[in-house]
């Protein structure tokens, strides 16, 4: 299971938390009327929450619920503790699974491969549980582990009882823990995200008529390529979207992330999130502010090897306004000062406040990029007395 550094994981939930607090900003445009009971638009480019209802309302995920067991899967394979050739058993509590299922049986030896499918694909609680019992080698321990990994990505209301997401107490989660979820699911784990897109597969011998995904979407917009579907009597019809579009000025597209909670049917949850999705698109545009590893800036560093040190991130930095609005963006570098050596690769230090007029929008965090060494004694002595003069 990953385990980030303090370092890390300030710096992710840092990310999310300036995108939150300005999705309703004075100015901000309006999102359309969406039918559900909570819903989450999210710039996953540039880290920023479009629009939101009720993100922190403890709902039931259903099957949404398989993106963390997906999470576990991909880091089991990511580690090579597994592997996409190796074949599982299927036990009876796997094979006596209800609702949506892959239709294995005990008889069979399943390839990772295959499970993985029909637990994306089909949604598959059979697939589901054979891949939790193959992983954390028992139901009960892999539950364990998806809490665990809950509490390491700073999903703080949610908890799971199972890992097919079947109704069960105190398996709730909210949307903004789920936007958390499916944006590091994209990060971490960029290789095996393909099975998202897939739209129709089954097993060999399993019916022919269980073999399309349930996300609408895949079929109705080119551009959307993933998450998950999930439904229960109490959870309503529940979608996680994810889309790339191009995007003047940003190489790799724009992407959206759009979840829809407790809507009425299948295709309302489709056309609210395709709603959502093509409103993000239209009323605001993506401004590439800063490219990965450029300097946001140079400070002078003390008694260093080298006199400046460079500030930035190593991931682009990307900020969202609404459309029309660029050129009216500023940014500010927060910083301590004085700044002495040593400095460590992506040692967390400082941050950049973007503003749109003066309105603050978002408070980027910035590390070092290069390391500075500490100098030798005359170095740091001479330094010391330049800063005494100072």
């Amino acid at each position: 299971m990953i385990r980030l550094s303090a370092m890390r994981r300030w710096l992710a939930l840092a990310v999310i938390t300036f995108a939150v607090s300005w999705a309703h900003a004075q100015g901000a445009p309006q999102p359309p009327e969406v039918a559900a009971r909570a819903y989450l638009l999210v710039d996953v480019t540039a880290n920023q929450v479009l629009a939101q209802k009720d993100i922190d309302m403890p709902v039931e995920p259903a099957s949404l619920t398989k993106l963390m067991s997906a999470y576990l899967v991909f880091d089991a394979l990511k580690s090579k503790k597994i592997t996409l050739t190796q074949t599982l058993p299927v036990s009876e509590r796997a094979w006596k699974m209800p609702g949506s299922r892959m239709f294995i049986d005990p008889k069979m030896q399943v390839p990772v491969d295959d499970l993985i499918k029909g637990m994306i694909v089909q949604s598959g609680n059979d697939a589901t549980v054979a891949l939790a019992e193959g992983v954390g080698g028992s139901v009960e321990h892999f539950v364990h582990l998806m809490n665990e990994q809950a509490k390491a990505l700073g999903m703080k209301n949610t908890g799971y009882a199972n890992p097919e997401g079947l109704t069960a107490p105190g398996h709730t989660t909210t949307a903004r823990d789920l936007s958390i979820l499916a944006t590091r699911l994209m990060r971490d784990f960029p290789e095996y995200t393909h099975y998202y897109s897939i739209k129709k597969y089954r097993y060999p011998g399993t019916p022919s008529t269980n073999d399309t995904n349930r996300n609408l979407l895949l079929f109705r917009d080119p551009t959307v390529d993933g998450l998950k579907t999930g439904h229960t009597n109490a959870a309503g019809y529940c979608m996680i979207v994810t889309a790339k579009r191009d995007f003047p000025n940003l190489p790799g597209g724009r992407r959206l992330l759009s979840i829809v909670l407790g809507a009425s049917s299948e295709a309302v949850r489709a056309n609210e999130s395709q709603k959502l999705l093509n409103w993000g698109y239209t009323a605001f545009d993506a401004v590439r502010l800063f490219d990965a590893n450029q300097a946001v800036a140079t400070p002078q560093v003390w008694k260093g090897k080298a006199s400046t040190a460079k500030l930035g991130r190593t991931e682009p930095i990307v900020v969202t306004v609404p459309s029309g609005s660029a050129s009216r963006v500023s940014t500010q570098v927060v910083r301590p000062d004085p700044l002495m050596a040593p400095l460590a690769r992506n040692q967390a230090l400082g941050s950049l406040k973007i503003s749109l007029g003066d309105q603050a929008l978002a408070e980027v965090p910035l590390v070092v990029l290069e390391p500075v060494e500490q100098a030798g004694v005359l170095g740091r002595a001479w330094d010391a007395v330049r800063l005494w003069i100072k």
